[in-house]
């Protein structure tokens, strides 16, 4: 299995009581610490603009920026968000951003993309909040629209939701390049998002990588309707890999997970979310077997394993304030399944 980490940015209240001022330290310090361990293979972000579940006034930074960022200060870790949201920022634009991040990074972008879904911040920043087949379909010019400029340096292309006209790509990411007399399809593209009739039918056409959960049961099943997509449109099923975002909340005994637990519970409550809504959380992590001692954490991963989940991208929420946890996690359970 591969990993993945996201660095807290402060959309899941995760630096909440640091000083604004220290937090590109914090979130610098943490992405040079995952860059210097070779189990991560990459490095992530959300794409939003307030905080969740509710909006506050606590720090939420800018995804593409901080890509920006990390491209500069990190050497090996590869860079992606999970995920863009396609209607946050013009496509051929977003293009450009990417390749210039591309190329300031020496190759490492990773492009998470998707419909978007956040109703509250939608509306807050002017967006609207189209209906789910528009914001879908706007999705889907716009990973069009990405692989033109990225493989041919320009797109034109007339779509419903998104147009371009000659919009020029230079210079093209270097991942866009040709590597050996054969082309790329340029920066790889998570389309992310398990909806059954549209969203892994865009993945099965354009997407390297996808992103979606459930129980084991539940992620084998959309695993076959992508392959069922892929049937249709003629794409190699075993070419995309199947990732999911997995929230873990480790220790290294039951007595240590339950004092990790009581931890969250008061990071949470200090930024004024509910302890009932926090403990509803944990309660889903124990379901899915994520919050426990690292065999408990290492036997709910495999099991997702033996149906196909091929990438873990993980979230520890008190990573800010304490690595304990993710050093326990690289030692025991990312080894493991590493092999």
């Amino acid at each position: 299995m591969r990993f993945g980490v996201f660095v807290p940015q402060g959309w899941r209240m995760d630096l909440v009581g640091i000083d604004p001022s220290l937090h590109w330290g914090v979130m610098d310090g943490l992405a040079r610490r995952f860059d210097q361990v070779e189990g991560w293979e990459s490095l992530w972000v959300y794409d939003h603009f307030h905080t969740v579940p509710k909006p506050s006034d606590e720090a939420t930074h800018e995804a593409w920026s901080l890509m920006a960022a990390f491209a500069a200060s990190t050497t090996r870790i590869r860079l992606g968000q999970m995920c863009t949201c396609m209607a946050y920022r013009n496509p051929a634009y977003l293009a450009k951003v990417a390749a210039t991040v591309d190329i300031i990074s020496g190759g490492r972008v990773e492009m998470g993309i998707g419909a978007g879904w956040y109703e509250n911040e939608w509306r807050a920043y002017g967006y609207g909040f189209p209906e789910a087949r528009d914001r879908l379909g706007a999705l889907r010019d716009g990973v069009e629209i990405f692989r033109q400029m990225w493989t041919q340096g320009k797109a034109t292309y007339a779509g419903k939701y998104y147009s371009v006209d000659g919009a020029i790509c230079a210079p093209r990411p270097l991942q866009g390049t040709v590597v050996d007399g054969s082309p790329s399809n340029g920066i790889p593209m998570w389309v992310a998002g398990g909806g059954e009739k549209v969203t892994l039918k865009i993945a099965a056409q354009y997407g390297d990588y996808t992103n979606f959960f459930g129980d084991p049961t539940e992620f084998a099943r959309k695993s076959e309707i992508l392959r069922g997509h892929c049937q249709t449109v003629g794409r190699d099923y075993d070419e995309i890999t199947r990732s999911a975002n997995v929230n873990i909340l480790i220790g290294e005994t039951q007595v240590e997970v339950e004092e990790r637990v009581r931890e969250y519970i008061a990071l949470r409550s200090r930024a004024g979310i509910p302890e009932e809504a926090s403990r509803k959380e944990v309660d889903g992590l124990r379901a899915a077997g994520t919050c426990g001692t690292p065999d408990q954490v290492a036997e709910a991963l495999a099991s997702y394993g033996k149906v196909g989940l091929g990438y873990a991208i993980t979230y520890f929420p008190e990573v800010a304030y304490d690595t304990s946890g993710v050093d326990l996690f690289e030692r025991t359970v990312m080894r493991e399944l590493q092999g």
